[in-house]
């Protein structure tokens, strides 16, 4: 069904030049312009200061996951408008997830969170991805209250209203937030004859009908809900034109174009366009200033239809999109409790099944159910609406609950006062593209920089930089990179996390003198075009009983940190062993997906005959006997591989790398070695043949840098570090004196299944007082499907 997207429905074809302009233009926006989008999945939907905010970030191009872009920003911007944090995200699998802590001093009642990629700032930055947070803080009591000020919009149908045909005036009546507000009135023209009535359907949105005439005024007299009389004009009336009606009619789309009594024009274009691609194109005669004709639609997949009129010259006449909903996105896993538990701290075990055909990226949450929540907007209502509309939608997850006429009709009346032009015509007819300043971050930000103040001749003699990289926990670790004539350098299998202190020389010294290095300029600098208002998100849900419930318990759990902050916990004893050498070389020199376990661990620190083999494969041969290495395909592969399978994936300290990187690293140089089957969910090469993570030596494993005073140094950022979320394990904890206080009591950003491999079981415990469970579970699937499940366990 998606390849209607890129295979045309011409209904009728084009034959002139305009046409195929048209053709050639739109084809080559799909494939080299397309634009992305996201959606950030949150752990809950308000926190207190102190609080971590737990995240997943979901990219999509079109219909389909998007991992073309390796990189994510993302700003966490206080009410002030001030930056509390600009995180770096690495992406894989279409998605990424870390964290924000909120300052525990955070007085604000919202943080707002910005999130872009490079390729996104591209285009019109209204399409980044916007929230706000909402903080919860002690209601502050004051005598004055704040005032809502209404705006009542008129949106003709089609673009314009013109004199002398029929014509559908939308309106849409809300706050200064964005939230719908109730008023009556009535629509006048310019003599005071009532036209019509100003009749509300649904969120402050409605529609009425005028026939206006040549110089013929009009304007709505309207009262709001406190009394105050108003008085808004509507759009202009022009005298001439063309005017598109759009009546949705169940999996149909009836269309109406009616010229204006003085035009003089014939036939026209009509052409239908889906995520930048062309669906149909007609080529009518008008009828007595009138052509009609229906668009079935049970066929196209679900979105926005743009239906764009034009003249015989290619000119834009008129435009209306309109949402065709065949729920074709949908996934539905399955989600059980094996076990469940609401004691104190009560061990529960969850199933999650997936359709066994599907390769599916998944985020879980588990939350006390008496916290307040916010249901109006969730990963299918954002990435499928609100993320391909200018302007804000109010409450978009209810379009979302069926396909029932009463919501196909609602929702029309969104596209109706959402109207916009995802493309400039004039430039599409005249075959231009968008200007790109911002090529797409297809590789993932390696440590790299560029050599200031150094004139052409000391850059061609320069020769090599040696970095001195020191990072916490880390040692020291040296690195040699060429520089090239423009004075940039970069060493892709070099990725680096967090902060860390870089201290350079140069090969040839005394050529480079009086010069600087600028790190990592390819990092984006945080977006400075925010205004300090919020948008509504926030304003959404007044459940002032969770509110409260929620502050209480954060309350209690900072007086309890306060106790505690400085006292040695006795009582917190680890029934566990004490950790293996292993398990400490594996803190030690693994992150992220890489920590997981259920893998082979080959730690050559501990292996005094790890020097005896001539090579890395050959070691890695010998440890893992189910691996052997094909000279042929040159990679590894599983004994029991199938024709046409892959093998494990190849990584140098946590980097996608080749058979040629690794192959000329000693042995001695390498100071551990994971070996994941495929199929270990949350580890990486989960979905696909496995993996095999090469680890070289670091700090006092390797050889250590003693002398690195006097040298030029910078502290550098990386990608932001990630952190676990903390899930106690009370199976191994022994009773303490503190109290379990967790809101959040389960999330897990990294749920993956594949074919054969479609059941997860997660475990989590309760914490000392939650009667009942919120789970939500959204993700996506990898051609695109996607799922949102909500469900309260009691």
């Amino acid at each position: 069904m998606k390849q209607l997207i890129y295979g045309c429905i011409s209904l009728l074809g084009f034959l002139n030049a305009g046409a195929q302009n048209i053709d050639s233009t739109l084809a080559t926006y799909a494939k080299d312009y397309g634009q992305e989008k996201m959606y950030l999945q949150y752990d809950k939907s308000s926190y207190a200061p102190g609080e971590t905010v737990w995240f997943k970030d979901y990219l999509m191009k079109g219909m389909f996951p998007d991992d073309e872009s390796k990189t994510v920003y993302i700003d966490w911007i206080g009410e002030n408008g001030n930056i509390l944090l600009h995180s770096v995200c690495a992406v894989e699998n279409a998605s990424t997830f870390g964290q924000f802590e909120i300052p525990v001093n955070y007085t604000g009642q919202f943080i707002h969170v910005k999130a872009y990629t490079k390729w996104m700032l591209n285009f019109d930055t209204s399409f980044l991805y916007n929230h706000d947070l909402k903080i919860l803080s002690e209601e502050k009591k004051s005598s004055a209250k704040s005032e809502l000020i209404p705006e009542l919009h008129f949106f003709p149908e089609g673009g314009d209203a013109i004199a002398g045909i029929t014509n559908k005036i939308a309106f849409k009546v809300n706050d200064q937030y964005g939230r719908p507000v109730s008023i009556k009135g009535v629509v006048k023209d310019n003599t005071g004859s009532v036209i019509d009535s100003l009749k509300i359907i649904h969120n402050g949105m409605g529609y009425f009908f005028i026939f206006p005439h040549e110089g013929q005024t009009f304007s709505a007299l309207w009262e709001y809900e406190n009394g105050d009389m108003h008085t808004t004009p509507l759009p202009a009336i022009k005298n001439s034109g063309v005017g598109l009606r759009v009546t949705v009619a169940g999996s149909k789309r009836i269309f109406l174009v009616s010229s204006s009594p003085s035009s003089s024009l014939t036939r026209v274009h009509i052409l239908g366009t889906m995520y930048e691609n062309k669906i149909f194109a007609l080529d009518e005669t008008l009828e007595k200033g009138k052509v009609e004709g229906t668009i079935p639609t049970e066929s196209l997949p679900s979105g926005i239809l743009t239906i764009t009129v034009f003249d015989q010259q290619w000119k834009p006449l008129a435009e209306r999109i309109t949402y065709v909903n065949n729920e074709d996105y949908l996934f539905q896993p399955e989600v059980n409790f094996v076990d469940v538990g609401f004691k104190k701290r009560a061990k529960n075990d969850l199933e999650i099944s997936v359709p066994d055909n599907m390769s599916a990226n998944l985020s879980v949450s588990v939350t006390d159910a008496k916290l307040e929540s916010d249901n109006s907007d969730n990963i299918i209502s954002h990435l499928l609406l609100t993320a391909e509309l200018k302007g804000k939608v109010y409450d978009p997850a209810h379009y979302f609950l069926n396909k029932s006429d009463s919501i196909a009709q609602q929702l029309d009346l969104v596209m109706l006062t959402h109207g916009w032009r995802r493309f400039n015509w004039e430039k599409v007819i005249q075959g231009k593209f968008p200007v790109i300043k911002y090529p797409k971050d297809t590789s993932y930000l390696s440590l790299s920089g560029k050599v200031i103040g150094a004139t052409p001749e000391q850059l061609q003699k320069a020769g090599d930089i040696i970095l001195m990289l020191t990072e916490k926990n880390s040692g020291t670790q040296t690195f040699t990179i060429p520089v090239a004539p423009n004075g940039y350098f970069d060493d892709p299998s070099l990725i680096l996390f967090d902060t860390a202190q870089i201290f350079y020389d140069f090969a040839t010294k005394k050529s480079m003198s009086k010069i600087s290095v600028q790190f990592m300029p390819d990092i984006l600098p945080p977006f400075s075009n925010y205004f300090s208002a919020p948008v509504f998100s926030n304003l959404y849900f007044k459940d002032t009983t969770g509110n409260n419930y929620h502050l209480q318990l954060s309350r209690e759990a900072e007086l309890q940190l306060q106790y505690f902050k400085g006292k040695v916990l006795e009582n917190i004893n680890i029934k566990s062993k004490i950790k293996s050498k292993v398990q400490m070389v594996n803190d030690k020199y693994t992150s992220g997906l890489f920590k997981a376990g259920n893998a082979t661990e080959l730690d050559l620190l501990d292996d005094p005959l790890s020097t005896s083999y001539t090579d890395i494969v050959s070691y890695i041969q010998g440890k893992v006997p189910s691996l052997y290495f094909d000279n042929t395909a040159n990679k590894f592969l599983w004994m029991r591989n199938r024709a046409g399978e892959n093998g494990p994936g190849l990584y140098l300290n946590e980097m996608a790398t080749s058979y040629d990187m690794i192959s000329n690293i000693p042995v001695a140089n390498v100071a551990y070695i994971k070996v994941f089957r495929p199929g270990v969910v949350g580890a990486p090469g989960s979905g696909t043949g496995g993996a095999i993570v090469i680890y070289t030596k670091i700090g006092k494993d390797g050889e250590p840098i003693s002398n690195l005073k006097g040298l030029d140094n910078n502290h550098v950022n990386g990608y932001t570090v990630v952190r676990e979320f903390y899930s106690p394990d009370y199976d191994t904890l022994a009773t303490d004196d503190k109290k379990d206080l967790r809101t959040t009591l389960y999330w897990n950003p990294t749920i993956t299944t594949s074919p054969g491999q479609n059941k997860v079981n997660l475990t989590f415990f309760n914490n000392d007082f939650t009667g009942e469970y919120r789970v939500i579970i959204e993700g996506m699937t990898n051609d695109g499907r996607l799922t949102h499940i909500e469900k309260i366990v009691k």
